[in-house]
């Protein structure tokens, strides 16, 4: 079992940044995978970026997001640039560790003036 907990949202202006953190903690945690997802309101869930050897992203990111890991704290790291009000969402992560996909709870991320 592993578990997920993030950090660091907020309240931010448009054209604002902002670093979210994600630890995985558990026994036997073997991560193979770690993401970032995001939910608005009365909208799907949308994957954002994933880092294994590399990184890749969302057309709708990238360029503004990076994404980054600590694999010896079992971290992983989405740093949000130039944000926009249609960035605001609930920002989980998510790893995969022995094969098996976690979900973290997720921190409120809002872009308002």
């Amino acid at each position: 079992q592993v578990h997920l907990v993030e950090s660091g949202g907020g309240l931010v202006q448009p054209g604002g940044s902002l670093n979210l953190s994600c630890v995985a903690s558990g026994r036997d945690v073997n991560i193979s995978m770690m993401a970032w997802y995001r939910q608005a309101p009365g909208r799907q869930l949308e994957w954002l970026a994933r880092i294994t050897e590399n990184a890749q992203y969302s057309d709708a990111v990238k360029g503004r997001f990076t994404i980054s890991k600590d694999s010896a704290k079992n971290t992983v790291f989405l740093h949000l640039n130039n944000l926009k009000p249609e960035d605001t969402a609930l920002y989980k992560c998510a790893v995969i560790s022995w094969r098996t996909f976690y979900w973290g709870q997720g921190t409120q991320v809002t872009v308002s003036s």
